[in-house]
């Protein structure tokens, strides 16, 4: 509902490139996603210049979560008191092309983006071929084992042995993996997760899936014992990761055709890029294989 000022409590639907970014989170001596995002709204006028972008934020403003340095995300959500005149496609107006605003929905007076998401999903994007010939041993895995680690996995645990968090570390959670082609894409939601859990998870399913770790490891970090330095588990990369989705009560989200285009061309180049890089690469790597 707009209010007597000519502004209504507004939720975003923010995509982004995040190999570019240290994290979501504003900080003062490095380049965020919401830095970017407050710069913008700066660049608008919808907040005070003269508070600075890295330090004023709107009225109500909150984010959906906070995505570490490397992490992109599809659905990452701000909300806040907007002018009736900020669509998504005019928010991108001042946004660099690795950061996309494509869908917008009104939401009541009060509805915080953080404490009001009911659920979270991520999507881990790992470079996994199946094992047979040809496969990169380095990495192949079983699909049956990832799969029944990741039953371990789902459920309601306390996940303190894949945290750095020690507080808030049980969660309910379901985990599921697809296999697209050498990727076996895995899909995690809860209602929220501890600092690095997702990545932690699937380094543990990953180990687990290459034959380099039993599945009563699983058992191990789930139990309420700590588990000893020496055979804890690091979190896997963070490039991969995406924030997929987030889910609210009572909001349906509203694409902006014009800019959910923008979004879809910024992104195909990023892929492409992406992929000419990678092509480069991958000649150097058969150019010298073939001097055996």
């Amino acid at each position: 509902m707009t209010d007597a000022s000519g502004t209504a409590t507004r939720a975003f639907r923010v995509a982004y490139d995040g190999r570019e970014y240290a994290g979501f989170q504003r900080q003062p001596h490095a380049t965020t996603v919401e830095g970017t995002l407050l710069r913008a709204l700066a660049e608008h006028g919808v907040l005070d210049r003269g508070d600075g972008p890295t330090h004023a934020t709107p009225p109500g403003y909150a984010a959906s979560g906070r995505t570490d340095a490397g992490v992109s995300a599809v659905a990452q959500t701000v909300a806040f008191a907007a002018p009736d005149w900020l669509t998504p496609r005019a928010f991108n107006g001042h946004l660099p092309g690795s950061v996309r605003v494509w869908a917008a929905a009104d939401v009541p007076e009060g509805v915080h983006a953080t404490h009001d998401a009911v659920r979270r999903t991520y999507r881990y994007h790992l470079y996994a071929p199946t094992r047979g010939a040809g496969a990169d041993r380095d990495h192949a895995v079983d699909d049956d084992r990832v799969r029944d680690a990741l039953a371990r996995l789902s459920g309601e645990h306390d996940f303190h042995n894949l945290t750095s968090d020690e507080t808030g570390t049980v969660r309910d959670l379901t985990a599921s993996a697809t296999r697209d082609d050498d990727l076996l894409v895995v899909e995690v939601s809860a209602g929220g997760f501890p600092r690095a859990l997702v990545r932690r998870l699937v380094a543990a399913v990953r180990a687990v899936g290459r034959g380099t770790a039993d599945t009563s490891l699983i058992d191990r970090l789930l139990a309420s014992e700590p588990v000893p330095g020496e055979l804890g588990i690091g979190p896997a990369p963070p490039e991969p990761l995406v924030l997929w989705d987030v889910a609210y009560d009572g909001v349906a989200f509203e694409v902006d055709p014009e800019a959910a285009e923008s979004a879809r061309v910024a992104f195909r180049e990023r892929y492409r890029d992406a992929r000419h890089a990678a092509a480069a690469t991958g000649a150097i790597r058969d150019r010298i294989a073939g001097t055996d």
